[in-house]
């Protein structure tokens, strides 16, 4: 009986040391600084592949600069075959690699899956004049130059969203003053400051400041009003446009085929974790999982509208 007890729980111990040394690790470059919406998520990707027992370590490695390019071009250069190692993107990398002219791009990574969307938010200092979008349009409209907007970086989701808003206010979006920060924290510092007009940003990274009172939120850009907010769209303030940022995983390049289908895999579990499922309602983020082939095509026409929209507006030739 000894003997089988011994043995039992002999075997018990290395199958719990063979699951542990199975569960993954991971890195997770975060191309920003941190407070921005890329951070964000890198730090809610660690949180929840720990909490939810898929992965046993996961780091956050903060790199920021020219939208993401930056450290997209490390990622290439130093993680090729590197399995554990991930990238956090999105919208905002698009348009850095088509503004910044960067010699590296995402044909240059293994993408995952897009994770997911978030609306724009424009918001101004609780002590600015302007009470309503209209009377930040009207102010663009009889000056763009003196109407300083802060936002992510040069060609990323909030310099769109500032061009379509001058576009569809009869603005020539060209004229907009815009203000590009690398972070989210850096922007949201200028517009509490008062250093800029406005700001634009992922509705995330402004709520809790919006709730606090030190924020006025004008305006969303989704089709419909955030959850739990006043603010109207700006298709409802009569301006014809809608947007949405979104935010994916990729993979380094080089790895197998076996190696992209565990990493998938594990995106998956995380994306259906009851942990994954309270980050996205803690922080106003809609589920937009896609993975495999759909997202490698929805990816594509996506370079190729971004491409089309920042020529319209001035930031691409």
């Amino acid at each position: 009986m000894k003997t089988a007890f011994w043995g039992g729980l002999v075997a018990a111990c290395l199958s719990s040391a063979v699951a542990f040394a199975q569960t993954p690790s991971y890195e997770i470059i975060a191309p920003a600084s941190p407070g921005g919406g890329w951070d964000q998520t890198a730090r809610a990707m660690q949180a929840t592949l720990q909490d939810a027992k898929i992965a046993g370590n996961v780091q956050v490695v903060n790199v920021p600069g020219a939208g993401g390019t930056i450290g997209l071009a490390q990622f290439v250069s130093s993680k090729s075959g590197k399995a554990d190692s991930l990238l956090v993107g999105g919208y905002v990398m698009v348009g850095a690699i088509l503004t910044n002219r960067s010699p590296v791009t995402l044909d240059q990574v293994t993408p995952i899956a897009r994770l997911t969307g978030e609306d724009e938010a424009i918001v101004v200092p609780a002590s600015s004049p302007y009470q309503t979008i209209g009377d930040l349009v009207n102010a663009m409209k009889a000056d763009p130059g003196a109407v300083a907007i802060a936002g992510g970086s040069a060609g990323g989701t909030d310099h769109i969203a500032a061009g379509l808003l001058a576009q569809a206010a009869g603005v020539d979006p060209k004229l907009v003053n815009y203000i590009a920060f690398s972070g989210g924290g850096e922007a949201l510092a200028a517009i509490l400051g008062q250093q800029v007009a406005a700001g634009i940003s992922g509705y995330g990274e402004f709520e809790s400041q919006v709730k606090a009172g030190t924020l006025r939120l004008l305006a969303t850009t989704g089709a419909e009003r955030v959850q739990g907010s006043e603010a109207p769209t700006l298709k409802e303030s009569g301006l014809d446009m809608t947007l949405q940022n979104w935010r994916m995983v990729a993979a380094a390049p080089g790895i197998s085929d076996e190696q992209k289908a565990a990493i998938t895999a594990d995106m998956e579990k995380m994306s259906n974790s009851p942990e994954w499922k309270a980050v996205l309602e803690r922080n106003n983020w809609q589920n937009t999982f896609l993975a495999g082939d759909a997202f490698q095509t929805e990816l594509k026409k996506n370079i190729e509208d971004t491409k089309e929209v920042l020529t319209a507006i001035g930031l691409v030739q």
